[in-house]
């Protein structure tokens, strides 16, 4: 990447997808603006309009379907693929043809990601994606519309030669992350950095409260980042400290990967549209409600959306010939939506509360692995109380809440979650739990994630993530053999206490070698109390201070038993991992090794 004009953030949303960039401009410049990219997409047969949202569906159309030039796009005519919010609607009415939450799929562990399986029972003659290849496609449509209006006729313009953000769950597992990469790199893209949601939506709360951020938040403040999104729904806890006079951010914990979102809601609306169609003596197959729980996610944004809409039209395709026009209709009132949502997953709970478990069957149906309770807020009082236990803090309740998310856009769902959390507060409580007003609950992400590219210039604040203790690498001491006794391992010194996410370190001066081709161990030491070790400084006598944390145990790619010469690069990345890069001293070839960081901290 030579001289990016551009910082951009994406946001590879279950439900949207949103891009937002800035452009890199000199220190003495004045604060760069961030702005939202208008994305092209089809709409209709042959309607191409520019939006904010890109809806994260993708459309396979039949070859009757398509008409001439009526899916062509302005930079391919010869498109054979829907993506957006054309493919939205038509997949509501032809949903065995749709491919969503693509995203979600990433994370499933029951199925190889990189085998076509979606659209999940999707009919056999179809010629499906990956999910990787799902969530490319999306990427791709994406980089072809940037590169249609941004950099036409200038190659240094395209998306593919900018400095890019892309977020992710903060609960995402690294083969989540790395599949995402992946899907990144099939679209085209070049320098691509992962972020997590959460964070990103709380630096677009920073970027838009400007300098009076400062006069919001207080030392000693614990901000709860309250994201449920699509798919997933994501706890991110930052702490407001003081430094050198200034207010510091840093964040201390992330929750678990939760596999429950909007997908869930709108299923259970569909469920309910399906029980009043029953009443009435209607009832839907299993291919009509795949439609319904589409319209039903149409409904339920659409409300959400707009406080004025009382209710929403819901439309079925008919089956059989006694169906008037071939299709039912009905409608969701915004009372049904709330309901739905608050009674079936924010009911109120005691601070103590845990997800509850249900019995599981010994054979379960393929698919995506939900969460068996729906209840967010029992996940957050969950999530709360661990801190409580990790910190033995009597109370560790979050002072401020930022919410984010298509559900939040309702000020009835915000309001009872701050109710539910109120609750849980001892008696006597100095002051209430308060919201952070969050400028828009969907752009903020991307438009958090492009920011954060400034603060990475120091154009802006930087939540801090510093480690929390020096991490080491086991090094084989080269000495002569002596019988029964195993080759002494020195402790290699790869980030230093304190070093801040997002710092690259090489060591160019110590060589190593490498044992390509054959089972190999490597071993990822920790240590508390050696706060001063510098990234290179090398620990012979280290049993009493340093500790050994894990053993990754892998084939790294090469001829059996081949010993390269190596140096090391080490990354602590946005997202709580560290990356250990051996780099060939002959070809520049690379073999990684990934530790997550936070997992033991």
């Amino acid at each position: 990447m030579l001289n990016p004009e551009f910082i951009i953030g994406i946001d590879l949303g279950t439900t949207n997808s949103i891009v937002a960039y800035t452009k890199i401009s000199v220190p003495e410049d004045p604060e760069p603006e961030i702005t939202v990219f208008d994305i092209p997409q089809l709409v209709a047969g042959g309607v191409v309009e520019n939006r904010p949202l890109l809806p994260s569906y993708i459309y396979l159309p039949a070859s009757r379907e398509v008409g001439a030039g009526s899916i062509a796009l302005p930079w391919n005519p010869d498109n054979d693929i829907i993506v957006g919010a054309f493919a939205r609607d038509r997949g509501a009415e032809v949903p065995q043809r749709l491919i969503s939450s693509s995203k979600s799929w990433l994370c499933n562990t029951m199925i190889d990601r990189n085998k076509p399986v979606l659209p999940w029972e999707g009919p056999a003659d179809l010629a499906k994606l990956s999910p990787v290849a799902a969530s490319s496609v999306i990427l791709q449509h994406i980089k072809d519309a940037w590169n249609h209006v941004m950099a036409s006729g200038d190659d240094a313009l395209k998306m593919e030669n900018q400095e890019i953000f892309l977020t992710v769950p903060a609960s995402f597992d690294a083969v989540a992350r790395d599949l995402t990469l992946q899907a990144a790199q099939q679209a085209g893209l070049g320098h691509v950095t992962l972020l997590e949601e959460p964070q990103a939506a709380f630096y677009s709360w920073i970027d838009a409260a400007g300098n009076a951020w400062r006069k919001k938040v207080k030392t000693g403040d614990r901000v709860l980042v309250c994201d449920v999104g699509g798919g997933t729904s994501d706890f991110s806890l930052i702490h407001v400290n003081e430094g050198n006079g200034e207010l510091v951010l840093e964040r201390v914990a992330v929750g678990n990967h939760l596999l429950v979102g909007g997908d869930n809601m709108d299923l259970t609306l569909a469920y309910g549209v399906a029980a009043k169609m029953a009443a009435a003596g209607t009832r839907l197959d299993a291919w009509q409600m795949r439609g319904l729980v589409h319209s039903c996610r149409n409904a339920k944004e659409t409300v959400l959306t707009d406080p004025s809409s009382a209710e929403h039209p819901v439309t079925i395709l008919g089956r059989g010939t006694q169906l008037i026009g071939g299709t039912l209709k009905t409608a969701i009132t915004r009372t049904e939506i709330e309901n739905a949502v608050l009674d079936g997953f924010f009911p109120s709970c005691p601070k103590t509360a845990v997800p509850e478990k249900s019995r599981k069957l010994g054979l379960q149906e393929a698919g995506l692995s939900y969460e068996s309770d729906p209840a967010v807020s029992r996940h957050l009082a969950k999530f709360i109380y661990q801190q409580q236990k990790d910190t033995a803090t009597p109370n560790v309740l979050p002072t401020a809440v930022l919410f984010n998310g298509g559900v939040m856009k309702s000020e009835k769902v915000r309001r009872h979650i701050m109710q539910i959390m109120d609750g849980w507060q001892e008696d006597g409580a100095s002051a209430a739990i308060r919201e952070l007003n969050s400028e828009d609950f969907d752009l903020a992400v991307a438009r958090g994630a492009a920011y954060y590219g400034l603060a990475r210039r120091g154009r802006g604040i930087r939540i801090r993530g510093g480690l929390g203790r020096s991490y080491y690498i086991g090094i084989a001491a080269s000495m002569p053999a002596v019988p029964g006794m195993p080759a002494p391992v020195k402790a290699l010194c790869v980030a230093a206490f304190g070093t801040e996410e997002g710092t690259d370190i090489r060591i160019p001066d110590r060589e190593f070698v490498l044992v390509v081709g054959e089972p190999v161990s490597f071993d990822f030491l920790g240590s508390l109390s050696r706060k001063k070790d510098a990234a290179g400084e090398i620990v012979e006598d280290w049993q009493d201070e340093i500790e050994e944390i894990t053993s990754i145990e892998t084939v790294l790619d090469g001829t059996s038993g081949q010993m390269v010469r190596v140096t090391l690069e080490i990354k602590v990345t946005e997202i709580g991992t560290l990356e250990l890069w051996c780099v060939s001293r002959e070809n520049d070839q690379k073999w990684k090794l990934e530790f997550n960081v936070r997992e033991q901290e």
